[in-house]
C-alpha cells in the first residue's frame, strides 16, 4: 500500500468563487504513480467546500445563486455577534457541501463522469490564499 500527499495552492476572490481543480488533481495523481485506490481532496478551513459539478458558466452561476438563496448574507446570525469578520453565512454555506471528496482511482485515472469536474468553492466574504490537500492511497 502506498500513500501520496500533495497540495494545490491558489488565490481566490471569495464570495462563492468556484475554481475547477480537476486538472491539478489529475496532475497529482499522475505524479503519485498510484494505479488503483482512492484519491481524497480536502480543504483545511471552515469557509471552503469541495464537490463535483459540470463546470460551465451556467451551472457556475446557478450554484452560486442557489447558495445565496439557501443562506442569506445579512441575517441576524449569532456568529456575527461575536466575531468581527461577519462571515457566518460563509461558514454555513461551506458546511452544507463539506470540506472533502473521495474519488475512486482505477488504472491510474480518477473515475469521474464525462461532465463531472472537481471544484473548490470559496464561501468566505473576502479574498483568501487557499491550500487544498490531495491524499492518494492505493497501489
Amino acid at each position: 500500500m502506498k500513500i501520496f500527499t500533495d497540495k494545490i495552492t491558489f488565490k481566490t476572490a471569495g464570495n462563492c468563487e468556484i475554481v475547477d481543480i480537476t486538472g491539478k488533481t489529475t496532475d497529482i495523481l499522475k505524479k503519485s504513480k498510484i494505479k488503483d485506490g482512492i484519491l481524497n481532496v480536502f480543504i483545511p478551513g471552515a469557509t471552503g467546500a469541495i464537490t463535483t459539478i459540470e463546470y460551465e458558466p451556467g451551472l457556475d452561476a446557478d450554484l452560486r445563486n442557489l447558495l445565496y438563496d439557501i443562506v442569506k448574507e445579512n441575517e441576524d446570525y449569532s456568529h456575527n455577534k461575536t466575531h468581527d469578520d461577519m462571515n457566518a453565512s460563509s461558514h454555513l454555506r461551506a458546511s452544507l457541501l463539506g470540506p472533502s471528496l473521495s474519488v475512486p482511482v482505477d488504472n491510474g485515472k480518477m473515475i469521474l463522469g464525462k461532465w463531472q469536474q472537481i471544484i473548490f468553492i470559496d464561501m468566505d466574504n473576502r479574498p483568501r490564499d487557499r491550500e487544498v490537500v490531495v491524499k492518494i492511497i492505493g497501489e
